[in-house]
């Protein structure tokens, strides 16, 4: 199920000096989960592994995790209810789902429903491994005040936009997009998940109103000569990223 590829001495992944960085693992096939598990806690992480979705809603309810795997597809509460149910409740720890649902739109809704990331099966244990190091660097609380992306830095108090050195004039909801697209750096974002979280549609129109005002901000965030951070997935959506 898993392709065998390892890192041949200390790859991605390895916590930084300190306490070990603490992992919840949903997955109900025993067989993935203990090559998952055995993976990760070889390089550094405490990994606790539960098979069943109504098992996990308890454990993150009353304890401390710092990365929740998630496996789409579980027993009795499925992985996406359990995500949704988290976030209901204020839990913002990081969600990675796995899924052996690979097309656009199950993608779409794993992010949808408040997963961070999206790995489908089967899958690298170097690339498992990169996504949970990335997901673990990632600020999580969402009351934090400055943003910072690669050459980007938006500060949520003073309401301000830099670029380097460049401070970006954008209007209120240029900047409440581009906040959005900040905290999803490298996620697929669709135009309905747009509409209903920055513009907070309850239905979704037939309107070009996301493109146009995609257009005003990447004018604003590129200037002649330097990379641009947003790009567009044809028939999908955009994604934010920073060029390497």
């Amino acid at each position: 199920m898993i392709e065998q590829e390892r890192d041949a001495v200390a790859g991605p992944g390895r916590p930084a000096p300190g306490r070990k960085p603490n992992i919840l693992l949903v997955e109900d096939d025993q067989t993935i989960a203990d090559e998952v598990r055995d993976d990760l806690i070889g390089r550094g992480y405490v990994v606790e592994h539960i098979g069943d979705g109504a098992a996990a809603m308890r454990a993150v309810q009353s304890r401390h995790f710092d990365l929740l795997i998630v496996d789409r597809l579980l027993p009795g509460l499925d992985g996406l209810t359990v995500i949704e149910r988290a976030r209901a409740l204020g839990i913002r720890t990081p969600v990675l789902v796995l899924s052996a649902l690979s097309a656009v739109d199950d993608r779409v809704r794993g992010l949808k429903a408040g997963g961070d990331d999206y790995l489908t099966k089967p899958f690298a244990f170097m690339e498992l491994a990169a996504r949970v190091e990335a997901l673990l660097r990632r600020p999580i609380d969402m009351r934090e005040t400055v943003l910072r992306i690669g050459p980007l830095e938006m500060d949520l108090i003073d309401r301000t936009v830099r670029r380097g050195e460049r401070e970006l004039d954008l209007l209120p909801r240029e900047f409440k997009l581009l906040e959005y697209l900040m905290r999803r750096p490298g996620q697929l974002v669709t135009r309905d998940m747009l509409l209903e979280d920055v513009w907070h549609y309850r239905f979704l129109p037939q309107t070009n109103l996301v493109d146009v005002h995609i257009g005003r901000l990447r004018r604003k965030l590129d200037a002649p000569g330097e990379p641009p951070l947003i790009q567009s997935v044809r028939g999908a959506g955009f994604i934010f990223r920073v060029p390497d």
